[in-house]
């Protein structure tokens, strides 16, 4: 009697167990990230927001080489807003390398762009495909979201690696920066920025033009968005303030080329 009630309580433990959720992978613990801003074009810090470390040791770039007055233009694209062709233009106008970091959205709704995009030299860079909190998924799901992008611009371009990663939001984690570090990818962050994504909050061309040439520092890795009119309406305005000042836009390549 007594084994047959131990065989039922068994029974019923390995039944409630089995019902109970798969433990929850751990992510880590998710950062912003974010940054003091330049003041009188010297170099931003980071310092006070306790990620350096991690951002170091997995070798993210958010800062070029502050010993030269170089200047890395980035560009984040998860929708059209109708002012790529307009940056695009001005960009081969100037002469001036960039990347774009791109999602699953964009790839699907504007390829004509991104081909545009590889054809006149710039990088294209992986914004992941649905735009997700990448601290926050599994490593599996990290994966198969870089995965489509990377297939989907190497189909549509040509562009034989895509080696750059922006976090959607900038948001991270150690172990999301360990495992796509390990798929091989460079995350970027940025040094100069402003809140130039919010579309209903345009502010007009100076305003953009103010916000990032005040901040003009050695290395600066600038982060623009396409969506905005005034980035667009201003982005001539400041590659001649930039070169004035004795400035040159490089590629992430030219940077990473010398660094590793």
């Amino acid at each position: 009697m007594r084994k047959s009630i131990c065989a039922l309580a068994a029974a019923a433990l390995l039944y409630v167990t089995a019902l109970q959720p798969a433990a929850a992978e751990d992510t880590g613990t998710p950062h912003h990230f974010g940054f003091r801003k330049s003041v009188d074009h010297k170099l931003p810090s980071i310092d006070d927001e306790g990620f350096k470390e991690e951002l170091q040791k997995h070798e993210a770039i958010f800062l070029g080489d502050t010993s030269r007055k170089e200047l890395y233009l980035t560009f984040d694209n998860g929708y059209e807003n109708g002012y790529t062709p307009k940056v695009l233009d001005m960009l081969k106008e100037k002469g001036v390398p960039a990347i774009f970091f791109v999602t699953g959205h964009y790839l699907k709704d504007k390829p004509d762009l991104v081909k545009r995009m590889a054809a006149e030299g710039h990088l294209v860079g992986n914004h992941s495909w649905s735009h997700p909190d990448m601290s926050q998924i599994s490593e599996a799901q990290i994966q198969k979201e870089l995965d489509s992008v990377k297939a989907e611009i190497i189909r549509l371009t040509g562009q034989q690696e895509v080696r750059y990663l922006r976090p959607p939001r900038g948001i991270f984690s150690e172990r999301m920066l360990a495992a796509t570090r390990r798929l091989g990818y460079t995350n970027v962050f940025w040094s100069i920025a402003y809140k130039d994504w919010d579309t209903k909050a345009q502010k007009g061309s100076g305003y953009a033009y103010e916000k990032v040439t005040e901040q003009l520092h050695p290395g600066a890795v600038i982060l623009l968005h396409t969506i905005s009119r005034d980035n667009a309406e201003a982005l001539g305005r400041i590659i001649d303030a930039a070169r004035s000042q004795g400035y040159e836009f490089k590629s992430l390549d030219q940077l990473t080329a010398r660094t590793y």
